[in-house]
């Protein structure tokens, strides 16, 4: 489905006025320690985008649960693709408000910024993001892409991190989601970070089952990986060091539009971002992707087990 057809798909917003984005910085789980531009209001609720993998899903679903519990009606638009289709989504205003990773979302709205620090990176986009947008309060929780080849690909070429991949210049295939081949963190800085130029890059998902079923029948030599997921430690796979950092950290982090973000909305995500650990993360992707429980289900068991839904 191209982007187009996409969003021509999404629900008709009513149009908002731009308001300036945020300019406080935002550096720890404190949900009073920042302030906003004023006017955001979640009271005629608000619609929450997923990108197209299952832990954005859930996350997804995560912010449904404890908003709804916190009095906000929310609708979850789950897989609608990848950033460059969510973020002019979010700022045309088909969507309030999305799970967003850190580093990943700091290397699209401005690819120079040299941030690694989690503090550092939250102030950056504070400053980078587009009029009308800001980022939330960052949570415990993280998940970073990682690339990972078989126990037996990384023994007979002498595989251990990122820059041992250079050695094998021309020879080796990657496989990746497609928007992989132009980012920073893909093809694009391993030639510029490492000098790695591949054989050949196949376009399948992110972290899903194309991707993974390729590494396991060998059509794919290296895959780029979540960190979460658990079918690396199963399968014995080995994720390659990254020496010179060229993958930053990835906290989860609320991108939100102005509009929306009122102390209601700030207050229950920030509630959930104190509570959700990478381990928590982790295990619920495995019930989703391993059990095939419903994404929505498992979020909202979550949400209740830990009390993150209690009115009372």
């Amino acid at each position: 489905m191209n982007r187009r057809t996409l969003l021509g798909g999404l629900f008709a917003a009513a149009s908002v006025p731009a308001l300036s984005a945020c300019s406080s910085g935002i550096t720890s789980l404190d949900s009073e320690g920042t302030t906003t531009s004023g006017g955001g209001s979640s009271k005629g609720g608000l619609t929450i985008g997923t990108a197209n993998f299952t832990e954005n899903q859930v996350l997804g679903y995560l912010y449904a649960a404890v908003l709804d519990a916190a009095g906000v009606k929310t609708t979850v638009r789950p897989n609608l693709g990848t950033r460059e289709i969510l973020i002019p989504a979010l700022k045309g205003g088909d969507i309030d408000l999305l799970p967003e990773y850190q580093g990943a979302l700091l290397h699209y709205v401005d690819p120079k910024s040299t941030a690694t620090e989690e503090g550092e990176m939250q102030n950056a986009l504070a400053m980078a993001l587009p009029a009308g947008l800001q980022v939330l309060p960052y949570g415990m929780a993280e998940d970073s892409d990682a690339f990972a080849v078989t126990r037996e690909t990384a023994e007979k070429y002498g595989l251990a991190s990122l820059a041992d991949l250079k050695k094998q210049n021309g020879k080796l295939v990657i496989g990746a989601a497609a928007e992989v081949k132009t980012r920073q963190v893909g093809a694009v800085g391993l030639k510029d970070v490492y000098g790695v130029e591949f054989k050949e890059f196949k376009s399948l998902d992110s972290s899903g089952p194309l991707v993974k079923g390729a590494l396991k029948k060998g059509d794919i030599d290296v895959a780029n990986l979540f960190t979460t997921d658990t079918d690396i430690q199963a399968n014995d796979w080995v994720v390659l060091t990254d020496p010179k950092n060229l993958i930053p950290g990835q906290h989860v982090v609320p991108l939100i539009a102005d509009r929306k973000a009122d102390s209601t909305v700030r207050k229950a995500l920030a509630g959930l971002g104190n509570v959700l650990t990478t381990a928590d993360l982790t295990e619920l992707n495995r019930q989703v992707d391993k059990d095939k429980k419903d994404p929505e289900d498992v979020a909202r068991t979550y949400a209740e087990h830990k009390g993150l839904t209690a009115t009372g």
